[in-house]
């Protein structure tokens, strides 16, 4: 597999994960030796694992999370790190996320989200609605 690919990958269990809220997978993809980092929206930066997985584990458990879709992902290679820039459709708008990853052990593990509303689109025509959850 590419690496593109496998970085797509990796990011679209992360967003799987969100959407069946499994806590346990959510915890597997995360950086074990890497530095991490989540920057929620309207959250402060977490910047340990520990923080960050437990946000996970109570945003995860509680049945009011919205269910999210990904869509628009754009990868960026730069050797054993990557970043996908994508869009997440919520019942409540739409924010644009970015999602760094790192490869331990020879997988991409997730070291970095930060998603915040979009508040403005590109000026290119529209693009169609996703057709797929997660």
């Amino acid at each position: 597999m590419e690496d593109s690919d496998a970085v797509l990958a990796a990011n679209l269990q992360f967003y799987q994960a969100f959407t069946t809220r499994d806590a346990a997978a959510m915890d597997t993809l995360w950086a074990q030796r890497a530095p991490v980092a989540c920057v929620h929206p309207g959250w402060p930066p977490l910047v340990d694992r520990q923080s960050v997985i437990e946000s996970w584990r109570g945003i995860l458990s509680n049945p009011e999370s919205p269910r999210i879709v990904c869509y628009d992902e754009r990868v960026f290679l730069y050797g054993d790190t990557a970043l996908v820039i994508c869009e997440e459709e919520l019942a409540g708008g739409t924010l644009i996320a970015s999602n760094w990853f790192v490869r331990e052990d020879g997988d991409w593990r997730m070291a970095h989200h930060q998603a915040g509303q979009l508040v403005a689109r590109r000026t290119a025509a529209p693009r169609p609605r996703p057709e797929r959850l997660n």
